[in-house]
């Protein structure tokens, strides 16, 4: 792993029970493959079909956009702020994630301007996509 859960906190202000990025295999200055594991044991499983547990797609999507936030807040301009997640455009999603999945997260920013970020994501289980769209950031104090 190139970014253990320690680190990813040293970039992104998220914390449990909201940080959703557990591990960092891959970086580049424009794109990023992080991991999430899903557990039984996280929250949003009590009450998000408490007999068929599904994450929800809400938490995919931001579960990238923590992906996409860590690779913008570890550029030298960027180190310290904050990466608020503004918007998404044409948000699918493909597969049911589940605990005992392990979400691999790929984010790959296709523009930079001034303080507003755009980038492409896909989510994948075991290969297969399970969610894709546009997300975009703005970089604040």
């Amino acid at each position: 792993m190139l970014l253990n859960s320690n680190q990813i906190q040293e970039i992104i202000p998220h914390r449990y029970p909201f940080l959703l990025v557990d591990a960092v295999k891959e970086m580049s200055d424009t794109s990023i493959v992080a991991i999430k594991n899903v557990s039984a044991n996280e929250m949003h499983f009590m009450g998000h079909f408490p007999q068929k547990h599904v994450m929800p797609g809400v938490l995919i999507t931001e579960a990238l956009a923590q992906a996409g936030a860590i690779v913008l807040l570890s550029q030298e301009q960027f180190k310290g702020k904050i990466a608020y997640f503004v918007g998404i455009d044409n948000f699918k999603f493909k597969r049911q994630v589940i605990p005992g999945d392990q979400l691999e997260l790929h984010v790959e920013l296709v523009k930079l301007k001034s303080i507003m970020g755009i980038a492409e994501a896909k989510a994948y289980v075991n290969g297969e996509v399970c969610a894709y769209g546009t997300i975009k950031f703005a970089i604040g104090d």
